[in-house]
């Protein structure tokens, strides 16, 4: 095997090796990570720095790879993996905790000499998925076909590697009317233990509104009424039904993020593959064209010692809330269910 084709089999997760790209890409790419760092310091974050299209932020093996430098954060990060059939790829996790979730097709997990079957789903419509933890500090073989997501952020801890099946993963209806939607909460903080990570799914019928009424959490704080509220940042992996990594011509969704305290505008329009990075700010709502189901993949972690997703509302939508008990949920939802066919 050449020089070249070992490096693409092999690949640390916080560094590694590169494929060979143009100088001027380089270059691009380099600006593009000091642009959205500055964006942030700056506290003056605009659609270009937090929209992330397909096949921009790609360095082998990934298809899709955005760390806490790239993002201009400290914490979350998110990898996409596509192997074609028979493919393989083993990568080191340095120091961070990642997951390897299914988006369509299935797998097997090598780690710390375990092996996880994954069986995976056809798409992210098609049902909720089981999904493996690697910790920290762990090399790991990833052999199958498919489009696989991997959330991860720095640990402190190091746990064992983990099988979590597609049974045990809660589902949650939330919202009713034009914004229902399902929630898949397969590593919130009260169903799956981790170091510091913290990921959900969300299914969104074609036509409704989801992160609505838009919520914020950017500082660890109590707020007069007693809501809690946590720092986190947090990453927005969106795919939409009918579309294709990397169509420019796909089917679309919106992605709404702006400014609390500290000033943001965004308002991306985005396509299966694409990332939207929230480092702060009121975000939501997320929106399905009519015609054509949403699905995102958050990805959220920050500094403080206990996993959660404390948020809060913008007070001028939280009155939102008091609406559906008078509506019905969507019957479009649930979209999805556990695949019958996890090991």
């Amino acid at each position: 095997m050449g020089a070249g084709a070992a490096a693409a089999r092999r690949a640390r997760a916080g560094g590694g090796p590169r494929a060979a790209v143009p100088a001027r890409r380089r270059r691009g790419r380099r600006r593009g990570r000091r642009r959205v760092a500055a964006a942030h310091r700056a506290g003056r974050v605009r659609t270009d720095d937090a929209h992330l299209p397909w096949g921009g932020t790609g360095r082998v093996p990934w298809a899709l790879e955005v760390t806490p430098e790239r993002a201009g954060w400290r914490y979350a990060g998110l990898r996409v993996l596509t192997l074609p059939p028979g493919g393989t790829v083993t990568f080191d996790t340095g120091g961070e905790e990642m997951l390897v979730l299914p988006l369509a097709g299935a797998c097997a997990v090598h780690c710390d000499g375990v092996r996880f079957a994954l069986a995976g789903r056809p798409s992210v419509f098609a049902a909720v998925t089981d999904f493996a933890y690697l910790p920290r500090d762990a090399t790991v073989t990833v052999e199958g076909e498919g489009r696989f997501a991997l959330p991860s952020t720095p640990a402190t801890r190091r746990l064992s590697p983990r099988y979590g099946a597609a049974r045990d993963v809660p589902v949650e209806l939330r919202g009713a009317g034009p914004a229902s939607r399902q929630v898949n909460n397969f590593c919130a903080p009260d169903a799956f233990d981790c170091d510091r990570l913290v990921a959900v799914e969300v299914l969104t019928p074609g036509g409704n509104w989801s992160s609505y009424p838009p919520h914020k959490h950017e500082e660890d704080r109590r707020h007069d009424d007693g809501t809690a509220e946590a720092e986190l940042e947090e990453i927005y992996y969106f795919e939409v039904a009918g579309g294709a990594p990397g169509d420019p011509a796909g089917p679309v969704g919106y992605q709404r993020v702006y400014g609390g305290d500290r000033p943001i505008d965004v308002l991306a329009e985005v396509r299966t593959g694409d990332v939207v990075l929230v480092p702060y700010g009121y975000h939501g709502p997320s929106m399905a064209a009519p015609g054509y189901d949403l699905y995102y993949l958050n990805v959220l972690a920050g500094p403080g010692p206990t996993r959660t997703m404390a948020c809060v509302d913008d007070p001028r939508h939280g009155w939102i809330r008091g609406s559906w008990a008078d509506q019905p949920v969507d019957p479009r939802l649930p979209m999805a269910g556990p695949t019958t066919r996890e090991a």
